[in-house]
């Protein structure tokens, strides 16, 4: 990694700048090429580290004060690491499509057919024809009614045609 150390305010020593390289060394890992720069200032009994990180045409900033340099530099280090980890998740996680929408659209739904799939259970009251369609009627949201007919005492069906406007009778033959 590539590494300027620029103080303002104060002189870089040669123990601060080993500290720095030794810290983005934990940032270094992330990369196969990066290049940072770092900036030190001092202001009144403040120490701020700023730094910068550019790899892989992205870059990555972080900024804390603190009264002491070293671990102004180290939350700096720790701020990065995090944005650092947080991207290359998210770009992982688009890449591979491995996110939980995608898992669920990929789920295949064996195909059931000539199988009985679902049941409903329901009263059937003995009615009139004419009374069923206007039960029917009104429920919009249904297209059938099974029933009694009180005429002829056997099971019949009544349902909405495809025209939404007439209605259709099911009775047994026999």
């Amino acid at each position: 990694m590539k590494i300027k150390t620029i103080g303002k305010e104060i002189e870089v020593t040669d123990a601060i700048n080993d500290y720095v390289e030794k810290k983005l060394g934990r940032v270094d890992k992330y990369f196969d090429e990066a290049s940072a720069e770092v900036t030190l200032k001092v202001q009144k009994n403040e120490q701020t580290a700023e730094i910068y990180v550019t790899a892989n045409g992205e870059r990555y900033r972080a900024v804390t004060e603190d009264k002491d340099l070293y671990a102004a530099i180290d939350k700096d280090i720790d701020i990065l690491e995090g944005q650092i980890r947080k991207s290359k998740t998210k770009k992982e996680k688009m890449m591979k499509g491995t996110g939980i929408k995608s898992l669920e659209v990929q789920k295949e739904i064996p195909e059931i057919e000539n199988q009985i799939v679902k049941t409903a259970y329901y009263e059937i009251k003995p009615i009139t024809p004419e009374d069923a369609m206007l039960e029917l009627q009104e429920k919009p949201t249904h297209n059938f009614l099974t029933f009694i007919n009180v005429d002829t005492g056997k099971v019949n069906v009544i349902h909405r045609l495809k025209d939404g406007k007439n209605y259709g009778l099911i009775e047994p033959e026999a």
